[in-house]
């Protein structure tokens, strides 16, 4: 039987997951800056329900490793949509003289979008992979996530040209896994998709 939390955390993954390829659309294909900013915003705060899903079901496993993902994933979620909001602010009423082309102080080139929330989905899906109250898919899907989220950081951190390759690749890539993530979590924790 779904709990009130589970449906609420099903809710908020579906719409993160919505958000998360409205994100995607707006940034890559119309590169309509405010429109990517909202999603931005949203995208990360609405994913936290679903951590704390996962999270409840995996603690029993190991609640020192699984605290530890939580905290981190909250933090980067948080930095993230912070950066989005940021972006936002930006967009709808730029400073005199235009927005400095610096990372920015409280996600430099996504620390907590990608690097934080990275670790803490790679942590949790380890977690969840020693689980027997989560789907089969949970673990390798998030321990491959988590991995590209790390090395998207690390790609942005390193090249500055955000058309190479090298960065374009794994953000492509962790821009298609986090959506379908959090839309499978959110439908499993709806019941809509029951092992």
């Amino acid at each position: 039987m779904t709990s009130s939390y589970d449906r609420y955390a099903g809710w908020l993954s579906i719409l993160a997951g919505v958000a998360g390829i409205g994100y995607a659309l707006a940034f890559v294909v119309l590169k309509d800056a405010e429109l990517s900013a909202v999603f931005l915003t949203l995208a990360p705060l609405l994913a936290v329900a679903g951590l704390v899903a996962v999270f409840e079901r995996v603690r029993n496993i190991d609640a020192g490793y699984a605290t530890l993902a939580l905290a981190i994933g909250a933090f980067g979620s948080l930095a993230a949509s912070t950066h989005g909001a940021y972006d936002l602010a930006n967009v709808l009423h730029a400073p005199p003289g235009g927005v400095p082309d610096l990372p920015s102080a409280v996600d430099a080139r996504g620390y907590g979008t990608f690097g934080l929330t990275g670790i803490a989905l790679g942590l949790l899906a380890w977690l969840a992979g020693r689980s027997p109250d989560l789907p089969s898919w949970v673990s390798p899907l998030g321990i491959v996530l988590g991995l590209v989220l790390v090395v998207t950081w690390l790609a942005r951190l390193i090249v500055l040209d955000t058309t190479s390759m090298l960065v374009l690749g794994p953000a492509l890539v962790s821009g298609l896994l986090s959506p379908i993530f959090f839309l499978l979590l959110g439908a499993w924790l709806l019941g809509w998709r029951r092992q």
